[in-house]
């Protein structure tokens, strides 16, 4: 495999990148690393970061019903979030690259936002660094688990993967997936020159306007965006927004294989604008009235699922054309987020919407 070409960013015939909503100029490459200030007065929404940058493939492994792949670029800062609250994480100075880690189902390609990855690495059979990885957004590097890490100096890696049972519903084919750990092991070469070549541009006339970067095109990863939503099963009921994320609402005449309960099945897909990229370890609940009577009103499961990916649903027994949805974020999504996405998906007001 040709690490050098893989997962640079997707560049336009023109060689122009383009922007969701508008052009920024050429990318280029750059010999030094130096994180760009953060844009002032950001907007409590998704925005055009600083800055983007391309990443590098260590390689890939299969294990059972996962594939997994290994990247890295230079270190990023990004932000955790805890409730409410989000912690800026800044690079340190021992921080040699930002690795991270995708995993997918082989069969389905779904890449299952809530996994658990922790990550031994080692060189010449010493212990470099153990972490758990963060659950990620970025812009253009897509949803993937990773943490900054000081690797020690230029030479042969050993990543080993560890991706814990997958603690969400499975429904469909997925019911049997997922319910033991796998443990991938995935051995690259890493030189500072190396990482320095990395493509790396500034946005400096469209940094901080709403909006997104598009995803750099992955050749050999499935993409971790979510369907569009006329691709989605069932009838399409609506659209919501709340605190800048998207709310995908589809009904299904019946619940999918592995829900308990039988009858229609209310499915709602909150997703980043622009990207499509899923925003998962929410707590979300809905409320299905019919007039004055109550129809429904509990928690939304977080499920996986092969047609309708990840995603929050419920059985409601009697649904009715006329009935009115309404869905409250009890707890907006814990996922850290890189820069451009760490305004957002905080202050996410109740939503309604009409079956």
């Amino acid at each position: 495999m040709n690490r050098r070409t893989f997962l640079r960013a997707s560049v336009a015939a023109t060689g122009a990148a383009t922007l969701s909503g508008c052009l920024s100029g050429l990318f280029e490459t750059r010999s030094v690393y130096e994180p760009p200030p953060l844009v002032e007065n950001r907007p409590k929404a998704v925005y055009i970061p600083s800055h983007i940058e391309g990443m590098e493939m260590g390689g890939m492994a299969t294990k059972k019903w996962y594939k997994a792949g290994i990247m890295f670029s230079f270190p990023h800062r990004f932000w955790t979030v805890d409730s409410q609250n989000k912690n800026k994480v800044n690079i340190r100075e021992n921080d040699t690259i930002h690795l991270m880690s995708s995993v997918w189902d082989s069969e389905t390609t779904i890449v299952p936002p809530n996994a658990n990855l922790r990550v031994d690495v080692t060189k010449d059979g010493e212990s470099i660094a153990t972490k758990s990885l963060w659950p990620m957004l970025s812009q253009n590097m897509g949803y993937h688990f990773g943490d900054n890490i000081a690797l020690s100096g230029d030479g042969t890696y050993t990543v080993t993967v560890h991706v814990g049972p997958l603690d969400v519903r499975r429904t469909g084919r997925l019911q049997e997936k997922y319910g033991e750990q796998a443990s991938f092991s995935i051995t690259f070469d890493y030189s500072q020159q190396q990482r320095d070549e990395i493509m790396f541009k500034q946005l400096s006339e469209k940094k901080g306007q709403k909006g997104a970067v598009d995803p750099m095109e992955m050749k050999m990863m499935p993409s971790t965006q979510l369907p569009p939503k006329d691709q989605l099963p069932g009838t399409l009921v609506g659209e919501a927004t709340s605190g800048d994320g998207t709310f995908i609402v589809t009904k299904l005449e019946s619940s999918p294989a592995g829900i308990d309960k039988s009858g229609p099945y209310l499915a709602v897909s909150p997703r980043t604008p622009h990207n499509r990229y899923p925003l998962p370890f929410m707590s979300l609940s809905g409320t299905v009235k019919r007039g004055k009577q109550t129809i429904f009103d509990g928690p939304l499961t977080a499920t996986l699922d092969p047609e309708l990916n990840y995603h929050y649903g419920t059985s409601v027994e009697r649904l009715q054309s006329g009935d009115t949805l309404a869905l409250t974020v009890d707890v907006p999504p814990q996922v850290a987020r890189h820069e451009g996405y760490e305004m957002a998906f905080f202050e996410m007001p109740p939503m309604e919407l009409t079956l």
